[in-house]
């Protein structure tokens, strides 16, 4: 059984989207021949943490969580330093020596997005011998912002220093990395472009994929949703997850649609209502909205509400359930795919999919047959888009009153559970160590 020590600083009973890879790896990491050790924070050191209870309760028993401190933030703010993972790097560069001076791992692993710990990676190979493997969520240095002149969330300032820290510490990284596994294609092509130094050979392309498990334990939760209420009478629609500015066409085009399918069909639409759930990553009661000011641009924020706070985690697994239908939204970017693609799926609700036509999870909605898809291109809205958003519409209202449940092309989707995308993890372990 070989060894791996993976760098999680968001792990359970955290509620992280960044830890679902690992948190749903960990029951299937030995089938493939593997014993982790995983380097965490403590909940009490994360500025802004919720607690999932159930989370944890999803991690195998005898995995070691070895938990670390961080700097205190009321301190590191007085130098202007507020990121978790500048706040931590000490204490986790200091854990990681024990455990690896063991001498008995043969392989670190980072999944997360506190990018900056990443640089632990060069580190410890230098000094143990030890290759890592990093595994990018989100791209770590670009040029999304710049590039469209959206406002970064933060603003430009903090989001101006991240960026020369990124272009600081991520080459470091990216020269002596073994593997790099990446949720988008599209990364692969731009880290390429960035650091000729790495091969098409050292990436694999793989996507958060979903735990089944999940799914088969709700019921016993008994976990309550407090985000409507089934039998009001109401058609209720969600979306789970962040809504940054990125998402502005996509939302514009869905929302431009919904009022002109009200404005001919009152009757038909009244009864609809749209949530939007957890839109901000920013800490409880702090998040600005972005989906409500859009609403109101198109006349149609009656019909909407947004939380910005994110709901636990198998709570927003209740939350689809119990939807009468499931709105994915995707951003201005083409690499973007949405995280929660593969529940919302297994939630077995009617879907619509709004999302760049060149996003990767057009291809993977379309050969699942999961529900309706609109694609587009942002600054190509034009009538034959609206058209299509319009059917889209009318259909998805269609089924949900009818309570059609998708017809799912489960052989298709078998290739992203959690133990196919393990399998698929441990194979590039297997590459690096062997």
């Amino acid at each position: 059984m070989r060894k791996v020590l993976i760098v999680s600083p968001h792990f359970p009973p955290m509620n992280a989207p960044d830890h679902q890879r690992v948190r749903m790896s960990l029951p299937h990491l030995r089938e493939f021949g593997w014993d982790a050790t995983v380097l965490a924070v403590r909940l009490q050191s994360i500025e802004g943490a919720t607690a999932d209870s159930h989370l944890a309760e999803t991690i195998p028993a005898d995995v070691n969580v070895v938990r670390v401190a961080a700097l205190p933030i009321k301190i590191t703010r007085r130098f202007g330093v507020g990121n978790l993972a500048l706040r931590v790097l000490p204490f986790l560069w200091r854990a990681g020596n024990r455990v690896l001076a063991t001498g008995t791992f043969d392989l670190v692993y980072f999944s997360t997005t506190q990018f900056p710990t990443m640089i632990l990676g060069p580190v410890w190979k230098r000094r143990f011998g030890i290759p890592y493997v990093i595994d990018l969520q989100d791209p770590w240095l670009h040029y999304y912002y710049m590039e469209t002149g959206t406002p970064p969330p933060g603003g430009k300032a903090k989001h101006g220093l991240s960026r020369r820290l990124a272009h600081l510490l991520e080459p470091r990284v990216m020269r002596n990395v073994a593997q790099v596994i990446c949720v988008s294609p599209a990364y692969v092509e731009m880290l390429m472009r960035q650091y000729p130094c790495l091969t098409q050979s050292q990436f694999e392309v793989l996507p958060i994929g979903v735990a089944e498990e999940d799914f088969q334990i709700l019921p016993s939760l008994a976990v309550k949703q407090t985000v409507f209420d089934p039998a009001d009478g109401n058609l209720h629609w969600v979306y789970v997850g962040a809504a940054g500015l990125m998402m502005r066409p996509a939302l514009r085009l869905l929302f431009s649609a919904l009022k002109q399918a009200r404005l001919r069909e009152p009757e038909k639409w009244n009864h609809v209502r749209l949530h939007f759930i957890g839109t901000s990553y920013a800490p409880s009661g702090r998040g600005e909205k972005n989906v409500v000011p859009i609403a109101e641009e198109c006349g149609v924020s009656d019909l909407i509400e947004e939380r910005t706070d994110r709901a636990l985690y198998f709570e927003a697994l209740q939350v689809l359930v119990e939807s009468d239908g499931i709105l994915v939204i995707g951003s201005d970017s083409p690499s973007y795919s949405p995280s929660k693609l593969y529940p919302c799926m297994l939630a077995r609700r009617p879907m619509l999919s709004i999302l760049h036509e060149k996003s990767p999870a057009v291809q993977i909605l379309r050969r699942c047959r999961a529900g309706e898809i609109v694609t587009f291109v942002p600054d190509k809205l034009d009538d034959k888009t609206g058209a299509k958003m319009a059917s889209a519409l009318d259909t998805l209202r269609r089924e949900c009153e009818n309570g059609i449940v998708p017809q799912i092309d489960w052989n298709h989707y078998q290739q992203f559970t959690a133990r196919e995308m393990t399998r698929r993890q441990c194979a590039v372990f297997d590459k690096v160590s062997s």
